[in-house]
């Protein structure tokens, strides 16, 4: 009788199978095509109980979807087996094929792993191949394409229960089981790759969504910052050349945008200021420099570099801050100026005098007496250039060691009106009958008259001469380059200019000028200098009778 119906019952079986396996492949999710295995050990093989424990990146099983018991599948879903366990069952028991069957005479010593079951009770078999309650049969799944256990990736174990006849697997249903468990293999890795994908994609998605938001985001605060933004290229033959700008910086350099993508920083920083862009731009960081506008002229701007990497190709671009400081600068110059300057005047104050004095005079003498009688101590003979460098040639002492690519200051040779030396000389000059004007007309009248005479004394010096005011109604004039006839033929310019009447508060005045004529030269201080000059100054006014010495 069952010989007879075995192959009906085959095609039955198979047409069940063929529905489940399309089932188990068109399902949306990795939890429905787990489900799905388990309803089609039910449905399709004949089993009342079907669980599928499924492999964890942890190695654990989980139990991921049971059918045939509402009240089982409430109790053991999601529980979990430890992978030392499973592999203590698997390695036990019967081998039919890849199939592993523990009956209930061994099963007793699996009672108290950690492996979830649902335990059914009922009566011993009545004959021998009848399924006995506490017998378990497990379907390991391995990965496509693999099979057994030695040589496969396990991703997790059909265990099933109940056969409906009551009768345990034959050769047939044990075939039918072993490959309902490589298909379900299949349909799970495919599921699993599935779910892989469709997360890589969200998670693409998110991050393409995230990129344009940043993107959008730095467009924004590009374009719309209220200072200056530049990127540019970073090495290569266009290294600099500016690729976008924001309207701040355009309308800062009072250049269209399109222009500025013609130009590189280098193309528009003033000239003094090259180095200072060329250390900024190989460094990254921060500078104080001056930028060309359209119309020519130049604005301080704060400039940060940000260096944009790249990691496979390295430094790209530079992402460039542009702040405009003019109106800073302007005051720092301010505050400057007021240090240095008088503030009647505008000239150089007595400091600044003293600072640019101090800068053309070295410390070693520039007298050869001076020198040869310093180095005539050591017992050899000096040599010295004609600025008065020396050489030292002692013993141990590298020749040249002295030498400096200072120019020394001379002064010349008092005896002789010209002897063709060129100097820097320091005129000193003391205005007469000044005292006199301000006691009579006032402080305002005073301070015209000085105010006056400083813009003469300026008008009668070359440029790069330097007229300061040391103190009340005390000028200093520094001329490099005159010799000794030049300084007095300057002394006598300045002094007729001076003694030309001055138009204070209303009223015609005059003041003298008495002149005393020093030599700055190496080995002086600067206040040595004044005071040479100042001691002139009063022999001349000395010696010159008083009705003189006043212009009334």
């Amino acid at each position: 009788m069952e010989t007879e119906s075995e192959p009906y019952v085959r095609l039955a079986t198979l047409r069940q199978l063929h529905q489940v396996m399309a089932d188990m492949n068109t399902a949306r999710s990795l939890a429905d095509t787990l489900q799905t295995v388990a309803d089609g050990v039910v449905t399709g093989l004949g089993f009342e109980l079907a669980c599928v424990n499924l492999v964890r990146p942890d190695g654990d099983l989980v139990v991921a979807a049971f059918a045939g018991n509402p009240a089982a599948e409430a109790l053991i879903t999601g529980r979990v087996g430890s992978r030392e366990s499973w592999e203590r069952r698997l390695n036990m028991g019967e081998h039919w094929g890849d199939l592993v069957f523990i009956p209930h005479t061994e099963g007793w010593i699996l009672d108290d792993d950690d492996v979830p079951q649902w335990y059914t009770d009922g009566p011993a078999p009545r004959f021998e191949d009848e399924w006995h309650p506490s017998d378990r049969l497990f379907a390991p799944m391995y990965t496509p394409g693999v099979r057994g256990g030695a040589c496969g990736e396990l991703i997790g174990v059909l265990s099933v229960d109940r056969p409906r006849n009551g009768r345990l697997p034959g050769a047939w249903g044990r075939e039918a089981l072993q490959m309902y468990a490589f298909q379900a293999a299949i349909a799970i890795s495919n599921a699993r790759l599935r779910a892989n994908m469709q997360r890589a994609l969200v998670r693409l998605e998110r991050e393409q969504q995230a990129l344009r938001a940043s993107e959008e985001s730095f467009r924004q605060a590009f374009e719309y910052a209220p200072s200056g933004m530049a990127i540019a290229e970073m090495g290569g033959d266009q290294h600099g050349r500016i690729l976008r700008t924001n309207d701040a910086l355009c309308r800062l350099l009072g250049r269209p945008a399109s222009a500025m993508r013609r130009y590189s920083f280098s193309d528009l920083v003033h000239p003094e200021d090259i180095g200072t862009l060329l250390r900024t731009s190989a460094e990254g960081g921060r500078a104080e420099l001056r930028l060309g506008r359209r119309d020519g002229t130049y604005v301080w701007v704060s400039l940060r570099n940000s260096v944009v990497a790249d990691a496979a190709d390295g430094p790209r671009f530079l992402l460039t801050h542009v702040e405009d400081i003019e109106d800073r600068k302007r005051r720092e110059l301010q505050l400057a100026h007021r240090a240095s300057h008088d503030s009647l005047t505008g000239l150089p104050n007595s400091a600044e005098l003293r600072s640019r004095l101090s800068s053309r005079l070295c410390t070693r003498p520039t007298n050869a007496g001076a020198l040869e009688s310093t180095d005539a101590a050591y017992g050899h003979p000096a040599v010295y250039d004609a600025n008065g460098h020396g050489f030292d040639f002692r013993p141990g002492v590298a020749a040249f060691e002295g030498y400096d690519h200072h120019v020394h200051t001379v002064a010349p040779d008092e005896r002789e009106r010209d002897d063709g030396t060129k100097g820097l000389a320091v005129l000193f000059c003391d205005l007469d009958g000044f005292k006199s004007i301000n006691d009579r007309f006032g402080h305002n009248a005073g301070d015209a008259v000085l105010i006056e005479v400083a813009r003469r004394l300026t008008r009668q010096v070359r440029d790069g001469d330097t007229v300061a005011r040391l103190g009340g109604d005390e000028f200093v004039i520094l001329a490099d380059g005159l010799g000794r006839a030049d300084a007095e033929d300057l002394a006598v310019r300045l002094r007729n200019e001076i003694i030309q009447p001055i138009r204070a508060e209303g009223r015609a005045v005059r003041v003298g000028a008495s002149f005393g004529i020093g030599w700055a030269h190496c080995g002086m201080t600067a206040d040595e200098v004044l005071k040479s000059a100042d001691e002139r100054m009063y022999v001349e006014k000395r010696s010159r009778p008083k009705q003189h010495r006043r212009a009334g």
